[in-house]
């Protein structure tokens, strides 16, 4: 499963916005409109929009379009996803090197795709290693092949141990306001033949307190230095809820993730989204068109409910400060 293709000089997008009752492909030529797909969620997930900001960049070099200009421009689309600008300045770096040649700036954005699917699926080879036999996994929103360049985070470490014959059942969160847990989540595990069961956010808590949840396996937008680590809005609240009831807490993600310049969590930028998102569903208005809405896309979980991070290196356990600067230093 893919959600970003190169094809010759065009990059095409599946609409994330439209799933999982239509899959529709989106073609684009302009840099311009890939950075309000990315802005508007057309493309979603750190990896995923860390891979698409790199060939946006491609089509800028194409088009003869001012780069740093474009890079600007991409960077602006969303703020928490390091991704995006590691992917960024790793383009800037090549177009010095190469002095701006589109052909060596395609070669270095499929390079950064590829070097993704294999991060991906050799931290699902290292998680799979924690899964017990027969396990019942949950996870919250999408860190799937949809989020990243192919395979996924969260739900590679979950493939892989499919394979091995270890899941019982995965419990994917719906994901308010936007569902992606609903609408993407249960999508791939359905496609991929999975045990899956869909639950409303608020019914994770309870499904732990029966002892019917074995572990937990989450993605990640950006972490910092010591662990701390922003994921999507909910992420706490579980992370919260595993520690008080016993189940080991764990976060999946490549070393494009790590902002190892901010100490701590306290430093991550968290995106505000149209307060729409919450009023309404789908076009449907929820709630009063006059009533505040308070509407981050995520939140940080502190390193202390973490039981270990989940990379293309392999897992690592506190203390993470020291482990992660030593892995990724």
């Amino acid at each position: 499963m893919d959600a970003i293709r190169w094809e010759g000089k065009t990059l095409a997008l599946l609409d994330q916005t439209r799933l999982p009752v239509e899959e529709v492909w989106i073609s684009y030529q302009d840099y311009r409109p890939v950075a309000d797909a990315i802005r508007t969620m057309v493309v979603r997930g750190a990896p995923a929009i860390g891979v698409t900001a790199a060939y946006a960049y491609c089509l800028a070099a194409l088009a003869g379009d001012n780069l740093e200009e474009a890079k600007e421009v991409l960077a602006a689309s969303r703020p928490t996803a390091v991704n995006l600008f590691w992917a960024l300045e790793r383009m800037a770096r090549k177009a010095q090197d190469c002095g701006g040649d589109a052909q060596s700036l395609i070669a270095e954005a499929v390079e950064i795709h590829r070097e993704d699917v294999e991060m991906c699926k050799a931290m699902g080879l290292y998680g799979a290693s924690v899964v017990p036999e027969h396990a019942r996994i949950l996870t919250h929103c999408n860190a799937g092949a949809l989020a990243t360049g192919g395979y996924g985070t969260a739900l590679g470490v979950i493939r892989a141990a499919h394979q091995q014959g270890k899941v019982q059942m995965v419990y994917a969160d719906e994901t308010r306001p936007l569902l992606q847990g609903a609408r993407l989540t249960a999508y791939e595990l359905v496609s991929d033949h999975i045990p899956a069961t869909l639950i409303a956010d608020n019914m994770a808590a309870s499904l732990m307190a029966k002892g019917q949840i074995d572990l937990v396996v989450v993605g990640c937008d950006r972490m910092a230095a010591n662990g701390d680590f922003a994921n999507k809005i909910g992420t706490y609240s579980v992370a919260v809820n595993a520690h008080h009831h016993g189940v080991p807490f764990y976060v999946a993600l490549p070393c494009s993730t790590i902002d190892l310049s901010l100490a701590d969590g306290s430093g991550i930028p968290i995106e505000e989204r149209d307060k729409n998102e919450v009023r309404t569903l789908y076009g449907v208005q929820t709630a009063p068109a006059e009533v505040e809405v308070y509407n981050p896309a995520f939140d940080v979980t502190p390193h202390s409910l973490v039981t270990g991070i989940i990379t293309e290196k392999g897992v690592i356990y506190p203390p993470f400060r020291e482990n992660l600067a030593r892995l990724f230093g």
